[in-house]
């Protein structure tokens, strides 16, 4: 691609993210290249569509980027060192509780960048259990409660069946917190898999405990700004909106997508097609890994339009993460490292 080529492609992308209407010569030419004529720049812009960079949804209507232009946009202009990064004061504090400012993390890319903020938390495996809660709920509900060592709660809806009494309920809380207090979520979880079909908490509250192992085996997912989805007319299409904002409700397969882009360092850009996650794919990713003593402990991130201001929103979450990881790094107990 020789310059001309690439300057139209690139002033196309930023009038598209701007405008979010396809992109005709005459609008360029007025715009950004006031010595080239609108023919000119048409017969750029039809090369750029046989390369495969352009589209034009319709015959009349203008170009808009393909997710292989806004791939070449990405790698080609890497986002700035500060300039658009976030002011040290709008970044969430870790105050009390791991778990609130991972939660506060979670809002703060919301807010900054106006989209969906995500931020998956570390795998439980190598913490120890400080204590597990169970609260009555109504009806067959209980909340359960569970505290590390290092001050991070995890909490869960759970049922309880067979029925129990509310004091029959915290009783077996506390039976939970004699048995797992100090040991590692690893160590209960092996002696999950050798449970004693005759042990007396597993016959009275078999159901509960097994939803307690599946919470101590999962990971917790924070989705903040969900809504904001609905701001961008690229949504405007309700039945695949309905599947994005249902995915965002299925965390478990969020989850999954974002622990397998966990394992690289740095900010990573998922665009359209690229994503593996068929609702998805009129999205864009962007995750960075957030770190503990040299090793990849999680990732946070943003989910948007394919049509976005790249530079500053990579910023945004680049910013984030390196705030995450010079947060944790001050926890003075160990966190849970990765399995």
């Amino acid at each position: 691609m020789d310059a001309r080529h690439r300057e139209v492609l690139v002033a196309v992308i930023r009038e598209y993210v701007d405008t979010a209407e396809p992109v005709g010569s005459r609008a360029l030419s007025r715009r950004y290249f006031p010595s080239l004529s609108p023919a000119t720049i048409r017969n750029v812009m039809s090369d750029l569509e046989e390369l495969g960079y352009l589209a034009q949804p319709h015959t009349s209507a203008g170009r808009v980027p393909t997710d292989k232009a806004y791939r070449f946009y990405v790698e080609s202009f890497p986002p700035p060192s500060g300039a658009t990064a976030p002011r040290a004061d709008t970044l969430p504090a870790r105050r009390s509780g791991i778990d609130g400012f991972m939660e506060r993390a979670s809002a703060h890319l919301s807010n900054a960048t106006r989209l969906t903020g995500l931020l998956l938390a570390p795998p439980l495996s190598h913490t120890r259990i400080a204590r597990v809660d169970l609260i009555p709920l109504e009806g067959d509900r209980a909340l359960a409660v569970v505290v590390t060592d290092a001050g991070w709660l995890t909490v869960r809806a759970v049922t309880v069946d067979p029925p129990l009494r509310e004091s029959d309920v915290r009783e077996v809380g506390r039976e939970l917190t004699r048995r797992f207090r100090d040991r590692t979520v690893a160590e209960i979880m092996e002696s999950a898999r050798r449970r004693d079909p005759l042990d007396p908490l597993t016959a009275r509250a078999g159901g509960v405990l097994d939803q307690v192992y599946a919470l101590l085996s999962g990971r917790t997912l924070y989705v903040s700004g969900a809504m904001n989805i609905l701001d961008h007319p690229e949504f405007g299409d309700l039945e695949s909106t309905r599947a994005l904002l249902r995915m965002f409700e299925q965390k478990q397969r969020l989850a999954e997508l974002l622990a397998s882009m966990a394992e690289e360092q740095g900010v990573r850009v998922t665009i359209g097609e690229e994503n593996p996650v068929a609702e998805m794919r009129d999205c864009t990713v962007i995750t960075a890994s957030y770190m503990y003593r040299d090793q990849v402990l999680g990732i946070l991130g943003v989910v948007g339009p394919r049509r976005l201001p790249y530079p500053e929103i990579m910023s945004v979450v680049d910013e984030t993460a390196r705030h995450v990881t010079d947060a944790l790094s001050r926890v003075r107990q160990d966190l849970y490292l990765p399995s």
